[in-house]
């Protein structure tokens, strides 16, 4: 039986999971601590999230990164909300079923895509700001950049493809290339069971940004550092709403 509002139950489990979020994905990890709570039952239809000041100090996030998170879940059909004396930010009464068309991913799924994207991903990101790239490799890498940030929503995961593979190209190991495009097939797969939430569109772009910059000034630590919270992004909103 679920908890009732304000029972001890609620407060400790609430409290477990609306803790403080880590600064790097901070926008990912408000969006996933805030679907726990609602998956997990700590929320009932209709009832509301606490207040917004109580709520983003609990998370240790702005209000500012709050207010995009629940902007994102309302745009998505998990949330609701409403103006005047008795508003506030509600659970819907119905949440939304996974978009994607095939069965759903379950965790041990999406671990072994995402932790084998990582290992990929940052290695690739590294051995590429170690090496001294060729005018025609830095020029595809800055172009592949291009075309991301100015990619439409209906195009923006093929074009973040194709960014991702610029990058393993890059890392100057030929059979990379291969490994990096199947698992990225597969992260496609799974990504398509969620929505694309703006917010977490602007934030990749920024990390797409900092790690080519990395990689064209050679600095391979902050390229790697960069691509591991860029993929561990992706994983959180992954596990956020799927688990």
């Amino acid at each position: 039986m679920a908890a009732e509002p304000g029972s001890p139950e609620r407060t400790d489990a609430s409290d477990a999971l609306l803790r403080p979020v880590r600064p790097l994905n901070a926008f990912e990890d408000t969006v996933s601590r805030l679907l726990q709570t609602i998956r997990l039952g700590l929320l009932q239809p209709g009832e509301s999230l606490p207040p917004e000041r109580d709520l983003a100090a609990r998370l240790g996030v702005s209000r500012d990164t709050l207010r995009e998170a629940i902007k994102s879940l309302a745009e998505a059909g998990y949330l609701v909300s409403r103006r005047g004396r008795y508003g506030g930010t509600f659970l819907a009464d119905e949440l939304p079923a996974p978009t994607g068309d095939a069965a759903r991913p379950t965790r041990a799924d999406i671990d072994d895509t995402m932790r084998l994207r990582e290992i990929l991903e940052v290695g690739a990101a590294r051995m590429a700001a170690g090496r001294t790239l060729t005018a025609t490799e830095r020029q595809a890498l800055s172009g592949r950049l291009a075309d991301v940030r100015g990619a439409d929503s209906a195009d923006y995961r093929r074009l973040d493809s194709r960014l991702h593979l610029a990058i393993a190209e890059a890392a100057g190991v030929p059979s990379l290339v291969p490994l990096v495009a199947q698992n990225r097939m597969r992260l496609n797969e799974l990504l398509d069971h969620i929505p694309l939430l703006a917010r977490n569109i602007a934030h990749s772009d920024e990390q797409h940004d900092a790690i080519v910059a990395a990689i064209l000034a050679g600095d391979a630590d902050t390229a790697a550092e960069t691509m591991a919270a860029h993929v561990r992004g992706s994983a959180t909103l992954l596990h956020g709403f799927l688990d």
